[in-house]
């Protein structure tokens, strides 16, 4: 008997592929749907939340994304139906994302990609199924469940302070962590089921997330985009000026959450040259100075 075809996993992979394509041609398409807080936020194009996720690089990153998918997403919709696969699947990008854009509303961030929502269905797929190994990139090396979710989350993590890859981590950890929420409201027996796994996860999930919190300076100003040719939007042309004061005010409201001594010296650093500079404009207009008029 031929196995069942999950037909709504490979229709999402088709849309994503297609949409996808047509960003690699067409700069002006990949810019109305690209994640950007800027857009989101001050424009308001909340469509962005989900869009970016048909949108990737180049071919490896939507090949990587897309084999995931249909590896781990296809067990979830023949099991449990494509309502709760795409319920699970749409929960984790727009997760993620929200996570993403707490974290860089002060920042020239952009980003695009399905990981997002990859990462809640293979966290998902790691409580639904807790049996199964995790495959290492085509390699007979299978990592059991439980262990390969504490490392994606220690190891989005590392990578996210160390923002030296170009990925967008936070989305990862945001998607996977929602993505479990999501399948755990739909099926609350796997907690007792799975309680050490779930506590633990969580336990991390909450480490992680303090810390984000109390330490948003490691944060880049950056986007994390390759350096490709591409339509020129609002939020690259943001004035220099602007971005120090959205950076500024962020270390601000650090102070009064938490008080002075919770900066770190490149915080410290960045107020004091602030503050100089606008002593040195304050002085320069001051009787006496040479002003032109």
């Amino acid at each position: 008997m031929p196995e069942p075809v999950a037909i709504c996993t490979i229709v999402l992979i088709a849309l994503t592929t297609i949409s996808s394509f047509v960003g690699f041609r067409d700069p002006g398409y990949r810019e109305q749907f690209i994640f950007s807080p800027l857009e989101i936020l001050a424009s308001r194009q909340y469509h962005r939340l989900v869009t970016s996720a048909f949108l990737h690089a180049d071919w490896t990153h939507l090949l990587m994304n897309m084999v995931s998918l249909y590896l781990f997403g296809r067990h979830i919709e023949l099991y449990y139906g494509p309502g709760q696969f795409l319920l699970i699947y749409f929960s984790a990008i727009i997760g993620g994302d929200l996570l993403s854009l707490w974290l860089h509303r002060h920042h020239d961030y952009r980003s695009y990609g399905a990981s997002g929502g990859v990462c809640g269905i293979m966290f998902s797929h790691i409580f639904l199924f807790p049996g199964s190994g995790i495959s290492m990139y085509f390699l007979p090396i299978y990592v059991p469940a439980w262990l390969y979710a504490i490392l994606f989350l220690v190891g989005s993590f590392v990578a996210l302070k160390k923002q030296d890859d170009g990925i967008g981590h936070d989305a990862h950890i945001g998607g996977a962590i929602i993505g479990m929420m999501t399948t755990v409201a739909l099926h609350p027996r796997i907690v007792p089921e799975n309680l050490a796994l779930f506590l633990t996860v969580t336990i991390v999930s909450l480490l992680l997330f303090i810390y984000l919190v109390k330490n948003p300076m490691l944060l880049p100003m950056s986007a994390f985009l390759p350096d490709w040719p591409r339509r020129k939007s609002r939020s690259d042309s943001m004035p220099v000026y602007k971005r120090e004061a959205l950076t500024v005010d962020e270390v601000l409201e650090k102070i009064s959450k938490s008080g002075m001594e919770s900066l770190s010296a490149e915080e410290k650093k960045l107020l004091h040259n602030v503050s100089s500079k606008y002593q040195r404009r304050a002085d320069s207009k001051k009787p006496g100075s040479d002003l032109i008029i």
